[in-house]
């Protein structure tokens, strides 16, 4: 896969991050996502106009999509889509959400890196091609130590019965000052070939998260 030189700088409420300029935005926040979505699909139509005749179904989903998405605390999402020579772009997605880490009955769940890798369960893949799941602690430079999965994973699909196999790497960072809350950084992708060259991206990126003032 290509090597990304320049970084674009994301702001949001209370942190920033670092991804590849080649990358774009789903824009999910209340204020600007209708407006976004419908410009969105407007340039695919543009571009591929025998896409026309399902533009309020595509404009309809991608509004789900992304009500959904804040709903769950997603506060931003960078997607790409590579092409490197094949029939079919290489796609992946990065996400940063801010959640609660609480019970069921409303208790606070601790956010230590340590406690939060006692909790995620390890899976080993039993033979070749089935999903796993790594758990471990990572630094992040300028902010400390955060809790990490990783891996191959069945990810349900929202309001549906079917199930997706995507890469998946989750950081659970702690927030300071805040008790019970994390910043999730997840990265994703369903080219299972290229899981490690993803591994190392979604990596990169998250190293490059900062919380600010």
């Amino acid at each position: 896969m290509a090597r990304y030189t320049d970084a674009l700088t994301i702001e949001r409420g209370g942190f920033q991050i670092k991804v590849p300029d080649s990358w774009w935005e789903f824009d999910v926040r209340p204020e600007s996502r209708d407006s976004s979505i419908r410009q969105m699909v407007n340039d695919r139509v543009r571009a591929r106009p025998e896409l026309a005749q399902y533009r309020d179904e595509f404009t309809a989903f991608l509004k789900k999509s992304a009500q959904e998405a804040w709903q769950s605390g997603a506060m931003y999402c960078g997607c790409m889509a590579e092409s490197f020579g094949g029939d079919t772009p290489v796609t992946g997605s990065v996400t940063v959400s801010l959640v609660g880490a609480r019970t069921q009955t409303g208790e606070l769940l601790p956010t230590a890196p340590e406690a939060i890798v006692a909790q995620l369960a390890v899976r080993e893949a039993k033979r070749e091609g089935d999903t796993y799941r790594k758990v471990t602690t990572v630094d992040i430079p300028g902010v400390g130590p955060a809790a990490r999965a990783y891996g191959i994973e069945d990810i349900e699909v929202p309001g549906d019965t079917r199930k997706i196999r995507v890469v998946l790497m989750q950081t659970f960072i702690p927030v300071p000052g805040e008790e019970g809350k994390v910043a999730l950084v997840a990265g994703s992708s369903q080219v299972l070939d290229l899981a490690d060259s993803f591994f190392d991206i979604f990596d990169a990126i998250t190293s490059t998260f900062r919380f600010t003032e």
